[in-house]
């Protein structure tokens, strides 16, 4: 089973990673600003880190002078977009980070894998890879990325991968984008509920401090429509779930997916969630509210692949056929 579970992982951190478009719009290769320590005023933009270290990433701080530190370090370096093309959809791609993880945007929480002291969880074998909003961009100037960094033992910081910007491959076909940060809690045998944590969507939760655990878990994410949306013919993506889940907009249950086989002849995961919106549930100008009860029948769980958000039915079928 142990390696059955190996071999699964690999395959799906494959998937995972062949969903999004492999075209690098902007290398953040090189070098960065960097200070150990933990100020959260360090995510801001505009702050002055002229008198901190220069390092490269990726590459582990050990061999950059920091050999024997284990605590926070925080990461930062500008960029330009000038000549990002404008109707791109974009993402963060930061390889791998040991051991947790948060990103900033501008001073914005984009991503984070893992979890930060007092209930730390490594996340030394997750592939970073954050999607953002385009109206996080200054357009007009620089932009900061500030990466904060709790390393537990061994070696530390961003350590390997292709750092860059890249153009993801499906975000450009939902109106409402909800790839991100979800609230989540795990429901043991469905009932005996935990605190709210937070998660990234769409990456499974084990490399997110929940290694092992198979079980009922929910999800919860608030979102309100643009202005101007038409409420007809609205469809909530959520790409693909592992392995069953009951979803829910408004307090309304819109779409189950289960197939009730056991572990090893189940294919709800690999069924992709597309749910029609009833007209007149969504509310306009409101915020909605989304709950996914989530349960895993073994190996990796949660929602693993996008897109996730809030299309039209037409723009939905036309992503199917691309």
């Amino acid at each position: 089973m142990g390696n059955l579970r190996i071999v699964f992982l690999s395959v799906l951190s494959f998937l995972i990673n062949a969903s999004l478009a492999q075209e690098r719009l902007i290398n953040l290769e090189g070098s960065w600003k960097f200070s150990i320590g933990d100020k959260q005023s360090w995510a801001d933009p505009f702050y002055d880190d002229s008198s901190w270290e220069t390092i490269h990433a990726p590459e582990i701080w050990e061999n950059q002078g920091f050999h024997g530190y284990d605590g926070f370090a925080w990461y930062r370096k500008s960029f330009d977009v000038t000549n990002l093309p404008k109707s791109k959809s974009l993402y963060l791609h930061l390889g791998h980070i040991d051991d947790a993880d948060e990103v900033y945007l501008n001073g914005k929480l984009i991503g984070f894998s893992g979890h930060m002291p007092p209930k730390f969880k490594t996340a030394y074998k997750a592939e970073r890879q954050y999607t953002f909003p385009a109206q996080y961009l200054n357009k007009n100037g620089p932009n900061v990325i500030a990466v904060r960094v709790f390393d537990v033992t061994r070696e530390g910081g961003i350590s390997s991968g292709r750092l860059g910007i890249y153009a993801s491959s499906y975000s450009s076909s939902l109106i409402v984008d909800l790839q991100g940060v979800w609230s989540f809690r795990i429901d043991a045998r469905g009932y005996m509920k935990t605190d709210w944590e937070q998660i990234m969507v769409p990456i499974p939760w084990e490399p997110q401090g929940y290694e092992n655990y198979d079980g009922w878990a929910t999800y919860k994410k608030s979102f309100v429509l643009p202005a101007g949306t038409s409420v007809e013919n609205l469809v909530l993506v959520l790409g693909k779930i592992d392995d069953f889940d009951r979803t829910y907009l408004n307090g309304k249950l819109i779409g189950i997916t289960r197939d009730d086989r056991p572990l090893g002849k189940s294919i709800s995961y690999y069924e992709s969630r597309a749910y029609t919106i009833p007209p007149g549930l969504i509310k306009l100008n409101e915020k909605n509210t989304i709950i996914i009860e989530v349960e895993d029948i073994g190996m990796t769980g949660g929602i693993w692949k996008g897109p996730v958000g809030v299309t039209t039915a037409t723009k939905y079928y036309r992503y199917l056929k691309e």
